[in-house]
């Protein structure tokens, strides 16, 4: 890329290259991906163009290099903050939300926590395309803040009483939070939503990370992106809606490495192995809640808040130890992470998510 471009002009380079249809459209270099995507963060590139940059790169199919480019300007634009733990959990659901089940991996962390391991989630309170219900919006419910600051998610780390926290994209990325209203208009899910997740607002000695996936292709992208953002180790769960949670019913699959310079690896959960033998996928949405008529097929047909109201509710039931869908996803959740930390049978891992659940200290922990 010649170095001497404005924004404009790389821009216009750029749009030339890969908006030029499916058979002549062009890749481009993942320095260029970087360069342009910090301008579009630095509000140097009209929004119009913008939208077309993403659109193409959408419509032509991303390359790797074009999605560590983009992940690179997200990186250099995350504040970040070291904290003085040996560990630390990062775990990133969908920016996007639940729309389908009640999300059950925000009740990981207090789980986690009272097992030793400080733990973080980030993400929004609501982004397409399906604006379903978040992490942030299921904290709200708790009455949560949801805009601590660097410092203040840091002393709740390194707190052994608390040892969990939720940070915000508005407060360690505000230019990537900015283009929020521009991801709206442009209704697909642009690359962005890809390599968003992959970000570390908090760093610790060594930083695990764990996402979902639903496609086939994933596990490999996710897998190298996590390299590019320096996590230790990192795993990359076949989850329902693409979350970190496997289905119950389902043969769960973890693809992983546990040093960045290892090969890819994948192994294979049975819930019935831990003795679970739920009917439902994941947790069902309660009937009362009303659902809405929509042409869209994306777009969740249910509130948001509601199912946040409902995913509270059930949550904390099943740390109280009430048996039911919730308590058995916190609890397939939490060994397969607990096994990855520490490399036991996932049977033992099990055991101990257990005896933590029914000890109802999780429960008293999600109210730090």
């Amino acid at each position: 890329m010649n170095n001497k471009l404005s924004p404009n002009e790389n821009m216009k380079s750029v749009i030339q290259r890969i908006a030029t249809g499916p058979e002549l459209s062009k890749n481009i270099s993942r320095e260029e991906a970087k360069q342009t995507m910090l301008d579009i963060l630095n509000d140097e590139i009209d929004p119009v163009q913008a939208a077309i940059f993403l659109i193409a790169l959408r419509m032509k199919r991303e390359t790797m290099d074009e999605n560590l480019g983009v992940h690179d300007a997200i990186i250099e634009t995350t504040h970040s903050v070291n904290i003085t733990t040996d560990n630390l959990i990062n775990i990133a659901d969908p920016y996007d939300g639940f729309s389908r089940n009640l999300p059950s991996s925000i009740f990981l962390l207090p789980v986690l926590a009272e097992l030793g391991y400080p733990i973080i989630s980030h993400g929004v309170l609501s982004v397409g395309p399906k604006y379903g219900c978040t992490h942030h919006l299921t904290l709200k419910e708790l009455n949560y803040n949801c805009e601590y600051s660097h410092e203040e998610i840091a002393a709740r780390l390194e707190d052994q009483n608390i040892g969990w926290a939720y940070a915000d994209q508005s407060i360690f990325n505000p230019k990537l939070h900015n283009l929020m209203n521009l991801r709206k208009k442009i209704i697909k899910r642009p690359v962005i939503t890809t390599v968003e997740v992959l970000v570390k607002p908090i760093s610790s000695k060594h930083d695990a990370f764990f996402t979902g996936f639903v496609h086939k292709p994933y596990p490999p992208i996710y897998l190298e992106l996590s390299r590019n953002a320096a996590f230790h180790s990192a795993s990359v769960i076949r989850g329902t809606e693409g979350g970190i949670i496997p289905s119950l019913r389902q043969i769960g699959k973890v693809h992983y490495y546990d040093k960045p310079s290892e090969e890819d690896k994948m192994y294979e959960v049975k819930p019935e192995d831990l003795q679970i033998n739920d009917e439902s996928r994941a947790v069902d949405i309660p009937d009362s809640i009303v659902r809405k008529d929509t042409k869209d097929k994306i777009e969740s047909k249910v509130s948001a808040t509601d199912i946040a109201k409902a995913t509270v509710k059930s949550g904390q039931e099943a740390l109280s130890g009430k048996n039911g869908a919730m308590k058995s996803c916190i609890q397939l959740g939490a060994s397969i992470i607990l096994q990855r930390m520490t490399g036991n049978d996932i049977k033992e891992c099990s055991k101990e998510v257990l005896k933590v659940i029914d000890s109802g200290s999780a429960l008293k922990r999600m109210k730090s």
